[in-house]
């Protein structure tokens, strides 16, 4: 029975000093948990506070850049009109180019009939 007792101590003891051991981590725990409230106070106040010092500092700028993007939006609509009316115009001209070329009005071509004057002469040798 020795070597039972022995191991009954053995275990118990360790069954001990595990329950020990679980009873100081979660006390431990608590502790740290305690301590580390202030701090994580101060972080979320800090956090707060230089997200609303980024949406100050930030809005200006937002703002010019809107600014900036109606612009131009502005100009390039204006170009973009421009571009168009002068687009429209080449079509049309080269419409009516093409209207003409095409048209029933067919050019009139102008032939003249040349007399070599040598073969003339020859001509009237040989008749008389």
């Amino acid at each position: 029975m020795g070597l039972s007792s022995f191991f009954k101590n053995l275990f118990g003891s360790t069954k001990e000093s595990a329950t020990e051991l679980a009873n100081s981590t979660e006390s431990t725990l608590e502790q740290a948990k305690e301590a580390a409230a202030p701090y994580i106070e101060k972080v979320e106040t800090f956090a707060e506070e230089t997200i609303d010092k980024v949406k100050e500092v930030s809005e200006p700028i937002i703002d010019r850049a809107s600014e900036y993007a109606d612009k131009a939006k502005e100009t390039v609509t204006e170009y973009a009109e421009k571009a168009t009316e002068a687009v429209s115009d080449v079509i049309d001209t080269v419409k009516e180019k093409a209207a003409a070329l095409t048209s029933d009005e067919s050019p009139k071509v102008v032939t003249e009939t040349v007399v070599d004057a040598s073969e003339i002469g020859d001509e009237d040798d040989g008749k008389a």
